[in-house]
């Protein structure tokens, strides 16, 4: 099984110069619970912004929603992976690494994510088909 396979190919992005705010909202509005942030060139890497990042950044440094953007508090960058991999390696990197969620790539762009649970819901599902 390819990741693309099982790859989420509706990403939620957002702009590195978004307020914690307006992440947030969007967040909350799409039912998701990080987003991708947005490469500002080509050479640029995408970023991940999540639940944690932000609670992180409010309370443990006071953080003001309204002040801080986006790129303050995203992990940039990204650890991406091909949509052509074989998932079992995928599994193996976020079980190694304690990686929740990885941004897939096609040439260099932005063609989904997939999280743990994506996989997990892919293992169950070969095993419901036996």
């Amino acid at each position: 099984m390819l990741v693309k396979d099982i790859m989420v190919k509706d990403v939620v992005t957002v702009s590195p110069l978004a307020s914690l705010r307006e992440a947030m909202g969007l967040m909350r509005g799409k039912k998701v619970k990080c987003l991708v942030v947005d490469k500002q060139n080509p050479h640029d890497a995408y970023g991940l912004v999540t639940y944690t990042n932000i609670l992180q950044t409010i309370v443990a440094e006071e953080g003001d929603i309204d002040l801080l953007n986006v790129y303050d508090v995203c992990a940039k960058p990204a650890i991406t992976v091909s949509r052509e991999l074989d998932t079992k390696y995928v599994a193996r990197m976020m079980v190694t690494h304690d990686i929740r969620r990885l941004i897939v790539t096609h040439e260099n762009e932005l063609v989904g994510i997939i999280t743990m649970s994506d996989i997990v819901d892919a293992i169950l599902g070969l095993v419901d088909q036996q």
